[in-house]
C-alpha cells in the first residue's frame, strides 16, 4: 500500500504540473483570440479577460485526455530515469500491478471531471455564449421548457412571443402554436392561435387561425375572428432557431437526460445530445485508456534505448485513439452508429490494445 500511495502521489503531482502549464498556455492563446474576435465591439479589455476566463475551462476539459497522456509519459520516464521502476520490478512487483495506482487516479479524475467539473464547465460555457451574443448584438431566440418550446422575434415596432407544443427537426414547422404580439412598451396587441405555423420566405404561414384583438377591445372573445390562413412577418431563420440550442457541452450532465426528453417531446432530434451524454459517461474509461497507452511504451528502463521512439509511438497511438473517438462521435451524431457504441467502443478498444502491449512486454 505504501508503494501504491507513492505512485499515486507522484502521478497526481505530475498531472497537476502538466495541467498548470496547459492552463497558462490556453489563457494567453484564448486572450489573443478574444481580442481578435471582440476588438471591434463595445467590449472593454476587462470584459475580454472575463470572456477568456469563462472559455478556458471548456478548453482544458476538452484536452483532458491529452494532459493525461503527457502526465503518464512524464511520470514513467521519471521513474525509469531514477531506476525506481527497476527496483520495483526487482522487488517482485509486475508492471501491471505498478500501474494500478495511476490507473485508479485517472479513473477518479475522470469521475470528478464528469460529476463536478462538467457542470462548472457547462455553466461557464453558457455564460460565455450569452456574453458573446450580447457583445455581438445577438440574442437567443429559442427556449425549451416542460410546457413546450418558446420563440421570440421582434423588430423596431413590436415584439412577438411564440409558444408551440411540438416542432419539426429544424423548428420551422410548429404545431398547436400561439403568437402573442406586444408593443415596445410591453403592452399586448393581439393573440393568435393556429393549428400549424410554417416559416417560409421571412414569414410564418398559419393555418386554422383564430385572432383575438387585445389593444382595442375589453372583450377580445366577442371580437375574435377566424381564418383559414394568415401570414405573420418574421425576422427568424432556421439557422437562428437551430443555433439557439447551443452546444450539448453547455448543459450540465445532471440536467442532460431531462433536456433530451424535452427535445424528444418537442419533436427535435436528440441524437447529438444523447451521444454527448454517453461520451461524458465514458470519460473516466477513456482517461484510463490514455494512462495505459502511455505506460505500455514507457514502463521500461531507459538503458534499453529508443526512448524517444517509444514516446513518439505512445503519443501517436493516443492521438490516433483520440481522433478515432471524435470520428465515432461524428458517426453517432449522424445516426450511423448507436450512441452507446460510438462513445464506449474507442476507449474499451484502446484499453484492450494497451493491455496486450503491457502483457507482451511483461517478463514476470
Amino acid at each position: 500500500m505504501i508503494l501504491h500511495r507513492y505512485f499515486a502521489f507522484r502521478f497526481l503531482k505530475t498531472f497537476g504540473g502538466v495541467l498548470g502549464i496547459f492552463v497558462l498556455i490556453l489563457v494567453f492563446l484564448d486572450l489573443v483570440e478574444q481580442l481578435r474576435r471582440f476588438g471591434n465591439t463595445p467590449a472593454t479589455f476587462a470584459d475580454i479577460v472575463g470572456l477568456t476566463l469563462l472559455n478556458v475551462p471548456q478548453g482544458i476539459y476538452a484536452i483532458l485526455p491529452l494532459i493525461m497522456i503527457i502526465a503518464t509519459i512524464a511520470l514513467f520516464l521519471g521513474l525509469a530515469r531514477s531506476s525506481e521502476m527497476v527496483v520495483t520490478r526487482a522487488a517482485g512487483r509486475s508492471a501491471v500491478r505498478a500501474l494500478m495506482s495511476p490507473v485508479l487516479m485517472a479513473f477518479l479524475i475522470g469521475v470528478l471531471g464528469v460529476a463536478v467539473i462538467n457542470p462548472i464547465v457547462a455553466s461557464t460555457s453558457r455564460e460565455f455564449e450569452e456574453r458573446s451574443n450580447r457583445f455581438k448584438g445577438q440574442d437567443r431566440v429559442l427556449t425549451l421548457g416542460s410546457t413546450g418550446l418558446w420563440l421570440r422575434q421582434g423588430d423596431d415596432e413590436s415584439q412577438t412571443v411564440i409558444r408551440a407544443e411540438t416542432a419539426n427537426l429544424d423548428g420551422t414547422r410548429l404545431q398547436n402554436v400561439t403568437f402573442l404580439r406586444f408593443t415596445d412598451d410591453g403592452l399586448p396587441v393581439e393573440r393568435i392561435a393556429a393549428k400549424t405555423a410554417v416559416l417560409t420566405n421571412g414569414a410564418w404561414s398559419l393555418s386554422n387561425v383564430k385572432i383575438w384583438p387585445l389593444a382595442t377591445s375589453l372583450t377580445p372573445e366577442s371580437n375574435a375572428i377566424t381564418q383559414d390562413s394568415y401570414d405573420i412577418s418574421s425576422t427568424l431563420t432556421a439557422d437562428q432557431i437551430r443555433d439557439s440550442f447551443g452546444t450539448p457541452s453547455s448543459i450540465p450532465i445532471w440536467d442532460l437526460p431531462a433536456f433530451i426528453e424535452r427535445l424528444k417531446t418537442a419533436g427535435f432530434s436528440a441524437q447529438r445530445h444523447q451521444v454527448w451524454l454517453q461520451m461524458e459517461l465514458a470519460m473516466p474509461i477513456f482517461l484510463v485508456a490514455m494512462v495505459m497507452i502511455g505506460a505500455s511504451f514507457t514502463v521500461r528502463h531507459q538503458r534499453g534505448g529508443r526512448t524517444g521512439m517509444m514516446v513518439l509511438f505512445a503519443i501517436m497511438l493516443s492521438f490516433g485513439t483520440y481522433f478515432l473517438r471524435n470520428f465515432a462521435q461524428i458517426l453517432g451524431e449522424n445516426g450511423q452508429l448507436p450512441a452507446a457504441l460510438a462513445a464506449w467502443a474507442p476507449p474499451l478498444a484502446a484499453i484492450g490494445l494497451a493491455l496486450s502491449f503491457l502483457l507482451h512486454r511483461e517478463d514476470g
